[in-house]
C-alpha cells in the first residue's frame, strides 16, 4: 500500500491544472499521473469511485480525509439481543453512490446481519439510500455488501460460527482514512431470562445512584 492520501487505489490527489497536489501530506508520489476528480465546494472526490480526496491534514504520516472517525450510524439494539465476545474491523465493498449516501448518514444498520457464504464474510439488510442526486445505475438499497477481512480472521470466524454457534453482528459503520468501515461483532444471543436479569441489574444500578445522589443532597 502506497501512503499519501485515504484511498489507496489513489495515493496522492492533483489538481487537473499544473498537477499540483490537492492533498498537504508530504508522502504523495511525484511520479504518479493526474487524476480526474469532482470538486464540491471545499472537497475533492475522485471522478471513477468518489472516494474523497481532499485531505485536512496528516497525522502519523497519513493523510486524514474530512470527516474521519465519525461513526455514521449504529446498531443500537444489538447490545441489547447479544452478549458481545469480540469485535473485528472490515472494509466493505460499495459502489460510488453507496459511499455517497453513507457519508449523507443516509444508512441504517437495524435488522442487519453478516454471514460466512463460499469463504467470505457478506453483509445483509443494511439499508443504504438511493443517493438523491444518482441517476438510473443508483444502487439497490438493500442489495448483499462484501465484507473485506483478513484470510486469518475469516478462517476463525468459520470455526466458531459452525462449531460454536456464534453470530456476526454489525455494531456500527464510521469513516477511517477515507473509507467507509464496519465494526463485526461476534456475538451470541441472549436468552429472555437473561435479558430480565440484565434489565433487573440495570434497575438496581440506578437506584443505587439515585440513592446516592439524594444522599449528597441531604
Amino acid at each position: 500500500m502506497k501512503e499519501g492520501c485515504g484511498s489507496i487505489s489513489h495515493p496522492g490527489a492533483f489538481s487537473p491544472v499544473g498537477r499540483r497536489p490537492e492533498c498537504p501530506s508530504p508522502f504523495f508520489l511525484k511520479g504518479d499521473p493526474p487524476f480526474s476528480v469532482i470538486r464540491k465546494g471545499r472537497f475533492v472526490y475522485c471522478e471513477k469511485n468518489f472516494f474523497l480526496l481532499k485531505c485536512r491534514g496528516t497525522e502519523g504520516g497519513i493523510c486524514m480525509a474530512k470527516g474521519d472517525g465519525k461513526v455514521i450510524a449504529q446498531n443500537k439494539k444489538a447490545h441489547h439481543d447479544y452478549f458481545i465476545e469480540e469485535t473485528y474491523e472490515a472494509g466493505i465493498v460499495l459502489q460510488g453512490t453507496e459511499i455517497k449516501s453513507i457519508r449523507a448518514g443516509k444508512v441504517n444498520l437495524k435488522d442487519s446481519y453478516a454471514k460466512i457464504e463460499n469463504g467470505e464474510v457478506f453483509l445483509h439488510q443494511m439499508h443504504i439510500s438511493p443517493y438523491e442526486q444518482g441517476n438510473r445505475f443508483n444502487h439497490d438499497p438493500l442489495r448483499t455488501r462484501k465484507l473485506l477481512l483478513h484470510r486469518k480472521e475469516i478462517n476463525k470466524l468459520i470455526g466458531l460460527t459452525k462449531e460454536q454457534g456464534y453470530s456476526l453482528v454489525p455494531l456500527k459503520i464510521y469513516l477511517k482514512n477515507g473509507f467507509a468501515k464496519i465494526t463485526l461483532a461476534l456475538a451470541k444471543g441472549k436468552k429472555k431470562y437473561d435479558k430480565r436479569e440484565e434489565l433487573k441489574k440495570r434497575e438496581a444500578k440506578r437506584d443505587i445512584e439515585r440513592a446516592f445522589k439524594e444522599r449528597q443532597y441531604m
